[in-house]
């Protein structure tokens, strides 16, 4: 194991013995038998670490491809598979990601939550591509919207779960994302029905 994770997985340990807050970088040196400056190599501050934590998640997500009886579920259920797979990555360190959240959001702190945009938007972008939505123009960036409110969404719900293997999560998310599809055929019958839309004036022709 290389030595970013060994340094991140003690990190998470010190944060579950007593908070994100309140473990210094000092005892996660010490602890590792390790300088801050060794530290600092992989991490410049905690902030660095909590990103780490959330590309892990999207590692996890990104791997659902690599599962041969994913490949043949649909667009919607590899939606739903690859948001759990970045949730249960989290699961057991809930207390940890409220903290870092929290964090993130205190008045002030623009540049992190700048940072928090731009995460959300490429975690987003890569649900998408693992779930082949390649669609172009207008329809993208209605479903990229789509599916980012969702998954905050049940990202949000996510946090409070005390479900069993989250699947009140899980049943959440199953619903939002049917309701994608099922606005999508919703869309597509008016398109046909609208008697200015090109498709309804190429029949007229």
């Amino acid at each position: 194991m290389d030595n970013s994770s060994v340094i991140l997985d003690k990190a998470i340990e010190l944060a579950l013995q007593s908070s994100w807050e309140s473990f210094s970088l000092i005892d996660l040196a010490d602890s590792l038998n390790l300088s801050l400056a060794e530290v600092k190599r992989y991490y410049r501050s905690k902030d660095d670490m909590a990103e780490a934590i959330f590309d892990r998640a999207d590692k996890l997500a990104l791997e659902k491809t690599s599962d041969q009886d994913f490949r043949h579920l649909t667009s919607e259920e590899k939606l739903v598979e690859s948001m759990m797979a970045w949730f249960e990555y989290l699961s057991p360190i809930k207390p940890i990601i409220k903290e870092i959240l929290a964090y993130k959001l205190t008045p002030g702190h623009f540049h992190l939550q700048g940072h928090g945009i731009t995460r959300i938007s490429r975690t987003v972008q890569w649900f998408l591509a693992v779930a082949d939505r390649n669609y172009i123009g207008l329809k993208r960036s209605s479903d990229e919207i789509a599916v980012t409110s969702i998954y905050l969404t049940s990202f949000s719900f996510f946090l409070i779960d005390k479900s069993d293997r989250n699947t009140k999560t899980r049943a959440l998310l199953s619903r939002l994302i049917k309701s994608i599809h099922l606005g999508q055929k919703l869309t597509n019958g008016l398109s046909r029905l609208n008697p200015f839309s090109k498709k309804s004036m190429t029949h007229s022709d």
